[in-house]
């Protein structure tokens, strides 16, 4: 036997030998995401079937009002801190790839579609940064002159952001080149605190602080102009003082209906979802925070401000009814749903954990252990558009 051909029969048994152990450590990214510790400043990585944190990325500033977005391909995350810290997490990793200070005040960011630019929305001093998502280097400044607020990514390579003191949308569209156009649309309304886009990438719609209302606009039109919807949901009634701002984020499309939370009041308000207009209202137990839909559409999971805040209560979409409620424990800031809903994930700020549910049944199926956590994200985010 030649040295040779003894090489050819050993060289399948040597790949099978080796090949276990290198599958081994290879870990795929869709069952992954993080947890925002928003006192230490730090990111927990965690998994979701095996309902465990792995890892801990530390050294992201201040994360008092942090969001994450995911790279097209899940492995990165970038983060937004309220510091104005947009950090570049590599997930597989869990190390951080970059982080730069790029304003002294920021409330979020997004991600195109195509996955390429990072863009991020501030306060102070106001306007919108565009970055590159390979190297963090800036490659646009928008400035506004007004803090900006409801920031998202659009079909198109585009992302529109309202103006706190303006009362404008601006369309900021970056098909062509790197230096975007700039749509501007005014008469959005007074003080607008936050915004969303529907998952089509067809409405973006402000929810109004100085007035009792929202505006829609369709970017689907050449000109989008904007509509108001639910104008005076409040009329006839004292306002109850508001606690916290509801989260237009979790604005969510059930059936046929979208559900929001109303702002100052104990409950929830549906809209048709191809009118806009009112469509029934579901009484709460305090004032919503968010109202996240189940990814089938069948339920919606609330939670609620303080001094409330220690419960969740679900609704029933077809009916707009309560349904179940939950205790978890004190400050119940954020839930997200398993990409295909069989479980939801709750963060418990003041109990130090992370809760995990059954989403049919209810029961609890584990909790993880967390520094303060707040914001739950899944890297399924990286393929919707809006968030």
């Amino acid at each position: 036997m030649t040295q040779r051909f003894a090489l050819f029969l050993l060289l399948p048994l040597l790949l099978l030998s080796t090949g276990p152990s290198q599958a081994d450590d290879l870990r795929a990214t869709g069952d992954l995401g993080v947890v925002i510790e928003r006192a230490s400043g730090s990111l927990l990585i965690v998994d979701q079937s095996e309902r465990a944190r792995i890892g801990r990325v530390e050294g992201l500033g201040d994360l008092s009002h942090a969001s994450v977005v995911f790279s097209s391909d899940q492995r990165f995350a970038f983060v937004f801190g309220r510091d104005g810290g947009l950090s570049k997490v590599d997930i597989l990793t869990q190390s951080l790839v970059k982080r730069v200070v790029q304003s002294g005040n920021a409330i979020g960011g997004a991600i195109s579609d195509d996955g390429r630019l990072v863009a991020v929305s501030n306060y102070e001093p106001g306007g919108v940064r565009v970055f590159d998502s390979e190297t963090l280097e800036m490659v646009a400044d928008i400035p506004t002159g007004s803090k900006t607020i409801g920031l998202v990514d659009a079909p198109g390579r585009r992302f529109a952001f309202t103006l706190w003191d303006h009362g404008e949308t601006w369309i900021a569209d970056f098909s062509k080149s790197q230096k975007p156009e700039i749509t501007i649309v005014t008469g959005i309304g007074k003080n607008p605190y936050d915004a969303l886009i529907t998952g089509d990438g067809r409405h973006y719609i402000a929810g109004l602080f100085g007035e009792d209302g929202l505006t829609a606009l369709d970017l689907w039109e050449t000109a989008p102009k904007p509509k108001r919807i639910l104008q005076g949901y409040g009329r006839g009634e004292e306002p109850l003082p508001v606690y916290k701002m509801p989260h237009l984020e979790g604005w969510a499309l059930a059936g046929e209906r979208f559900v929001l939370p109303a702002v100052g009041r104990h409950e929830l308000l549906w809209v048709d979802a191809r009118s806009l207009e009112e469509a029934g209202r579901t009484k709460t137990h305090g004032q919503p925070v968010f109202a996240v839909a189940r990814p089938d559409g069948r339920q919606v999971w609330v939670n609620f401000a303080h001094p409330l805040n220690d419960t969740l209560q679900i609704v029933d979409a077809p009916s707009g009814e309560v349904i179940h409620s939950l205790k978890p424990g004190p400050a119940v800031l954020h839930m997200e749903f398993t990409p295909r809903g069989h479980e939801v994930w709750v963060s418990v700020r003041d109990a130090g954990r992370v809760d995990i549910y059954d989403t049919r049944s209810f029961e609890k199926l584990g909790e993880i252990d967390a520094d303060t956590p707040s914001g739950i994200f899944f890297t399924a985010r990286a393929h919707r558009t809006g968030l």
